[in-house]
């Protein structure tokens, strides 16, 4: 026990007054005769023994009244259990993210989150808050009141591991408490990382009433007719989905197209017919859960040919020409004796078809053409120099070919998750007619495999750099070394090999994948193209490639939706954003994670612990209601006791 003011103890000796004054009684008795007191001889002597105990119980009473007021004034108190941290400040890392738009017993999580901050913070409480996107340093309840009840949902994933560090690089030296508010979903080791258990850390760890919960994943063309696309919408479901849902096409705000969905399996599609020319919408489903990955916004651009080179001799690139043809493609095809260089840069696709010997001035030229954005196939010839190809294929990527063998080779296996085939196959194949090939080269290296032999080792890789493609064959594919060209697989590999898909298929980019796009503008010195709707504009980072410009936009925009492509006032291209679907999964919350902290149930409950661990516990109190009590006493005793 310590005490506030320990120099009033010294009053304590003052106890001695009371001692003085029942050892020298003042007060003198007068003797009162009788004229008989023979009868009161016993009375006498018992009521001198009462009087006696009386006394010492009052000289009892009184010391202990005195000594309980003096050391009451003195203020006594207990240490608080959790001193160390008294001076820490608050910090306060809220989950924004959009799984926190889950519906709880008391509406949305994060509505819910911000209105426990706002009710139960005290107004005079100083506390940090930081979100996925954003931080309030230093403020209090009142101050931001507007900004939290008008919080955005986002996609940037929360990482409380980096919020927790940036907290700290504000002020280094100053401890913290950290009150933790999130559903918990998607973390992991990594991201509690920082979380250590030298600060109190409270978790307040809402959870959704409903785990179900359904998300559009892709939108793609399906099959192109003559007039018509056919586009097929994937589908997520998580959890039981008992009722058909409602889905609807939209091209901007117009309803094209509207049907309904039972989801007696997870995953679901649907198919729409669209008419082929520019497409700017969205396909959108309604359900009780989430709503950022209800709808998914895309664009098609009216079909343009592609324009696909082949060198090579002209017996070679006669099969090319029946894959290539006037409906969808430009296709030209040279041999290399007469090739003219200043058409390579207009190309979109560059087959090399078994050429014997590719010259250094090509390779300089091929390597600038992938940089750029093109599609590059290399065909190898049977009688061709490894040296030569593997000086032409570092331009690419990390491979290289080996020597060639003789052994007859099947191609067995499909990457059907392959961009090539993504939209190729209703369903995964396993039996199929096998090609095969009789001499052909093995491939080693990081290639992404698209065809693989028997043996495991790649008949076609592929290399990417975000906005071009290099597919490297393993094997001369001629009718006299393999039987590939009449391999149903022949047609749809070499076609969507050529194709620029900025020229055809959906454009749908997810924000924040790092992908790149090329658009055909010419620019000058200090122009810019800007992206753009009704809402808002960025200028993307980009990068000007001759007579076309590299587009990177990393995590812009912040909002999904459709936008375009401006040069000037001009309209070059239409292009659509979505929302990675990182948290369309409510079932994936991860509450263990987060076991070696201390759980609560609200805001409230927070302060209330710290306050009850860092108060010291005061005394004083109990000592005034002690002296009352003797006082108390005191009275009874002298009214009772004779």
């Amino acid at each position: 026990m310590q005490f506030k003011h320990p120099e009033i103890l010294y009053f304590l000796f003052l106890l001695v007054i009371p001692i003085l004054v029942h050892l020298f009684q003042l007060r003198r008795f007068q003797k009162q005769y009788f004229t008989n007191v023979q009868f009161l001889k016993e009375l006498k002597m018992q009521t001198r023994k009462s009087a006696v105990i009386k006394k010492w119980l009052l000289l009892a009473t009184r010391l202990l009244l005195l000594t309980a007021l003096i050391i009451a004034f003195a203020q006594p108190y207990f240490n608080a259990n959790d001193t160390e941290n008294s001076s820490n400040e608050m910090v306060i890392l809220l989950d924004n993210s959009f799984s926190m738009q889950a519906k709880g017993s008391k509406g949305e999580l994060l509505k819910r989150a911000v209105q426990d901050i706002l009710e139960n913070t005290p107004e005079n409480q100083q506390f940090s808050l930081l979100t996925n996107t954003g931080a309030f340093w230093d403020t209090d309840s009142k101050s931001i009141q507007k900004e939290l009840q008008n919080i955005q949902y986002t996609d940037v994933p929360f990482r409380p591991d980096f919020l927790l560090t940036k907290a700290a690089t504000k002020k280094p030296n100053t401890g913290k408490d950290i009150i933790l508010i999130t559903d918990a979903i998607g973390l992991d080791n990594k991201t509690t990382s920082k979380l250590t258990t030298h600060s109190p850390i409270y978790t307040i760890i809402p959870e959704a009433e409903n785990n179900s919960n359904i998300s559009i994943d892709s939108v793609y063309i399906a099959q192109a007719l003559d007039n018509f696309y056919e586009i097929k919408v994937n589908m997520q479901a998580y959890g039981t989905i008992k009722n058909e849902v409602p889905i609807a096409l939209y091209n901007t705000d117009e309803l094209a197209a509207k049907t309904v969905v039972s989801f007696d399996t997870p995953k679901q599609s649907v198919v729409f017919t669209l008419p082929k020319a520019d497409f700017h919408g969205y396909v959108t489903v309604t359900d009780n859960s989430l709503t950022y990955d209800n709808t998914y916004y895309f664009s098609i651009s009216q079909p343009e040919k592609s324009n696909v080179l082949s060198i090579g001799t002209d017996a070679k690139n006669k099969f090319l020409s029946r894959i290539y043809t006037d409906d969808d493609f430009n296709f030209t095809a040279s041999e290399l004796r007469t090739l003219d260089y200043n058409i390579l840069e207009k190309q979109d696709a560059i087959v090399l078809n078994e050429l014997t010997e590719i010259p250094q001035a090509l390779t300089t030229t091929l390597k600038s053409f992938y940089d750029k954005g093109g599609n590059i196939i290399l065909i190898p010839a049977p009688d061709g120099s490894i040296q030569n190809l593997n000086s032409v294929i570092t331009n690419f990527g990390n491979a290289i070919y080996n020597t060639q063998t003789t052994t007859e080779r099947q191609i067995t296996q499909i990457a059907f998750n392959h961009p090539l085939y993504r939209t190729v196959f209703e369903k995964k194949t396993k039996n199929f007619q096998y090609p095969n090939v009789s001499k052909s080269y093995t491939i080693s290296g990081n290639g992404l495999p698209i065809l693989t032999y028997a043996d495991g080792t790649p008949f076609v890789t592929s290399f990417t750099n975000t906005i071009g493609n290099a597919y490297l064959f393993a094997a001369p594919i001629n009718t006299t070394n393999s039987n590939f060209q009449n391999s149903p697989l022949i047609v749809p590999t070499l076609y969507n090999m050529a194709q620029n898909n900025n020229k055809t298929g959906v454009n749908a980019i997810t924000i924040g994948a790092s992908k790149s796009l090329i658009t055909d503008v010419l620019l000058t010195k200090d122009e810019v193209v800007t992206v753009k709707n009704k809402y808002t504009e960025f200028i993307p980072m980009q990068q000007v490639l001759s007579n076309k410009v590299k587009l990177s936009f990393g995590d812009y925009p912040e909002k999904a939706g459709n936008y375009s492509v401006f040069k000037g006032d001009n309209k070059v291209q239409n292009i659509s954003f979505n929302y990675t679907r990182n948290e369309s999964n409510l079932a994936l919350q991860n509450k263990n994670i987060l076991r070696d902290f201390t759980e609560t149930k609200s805001v409230a409950t927070v302060y209330d612990a710290i306050q009850s661990e860092r108060t010291a516990d005061e005394l004083w109190k109990w000592f005034v209601i002690g002296g009352l009590l003797f006082l108390l006493i005191e009275l009874f005793i002298q009214k009772f006791v004779k």
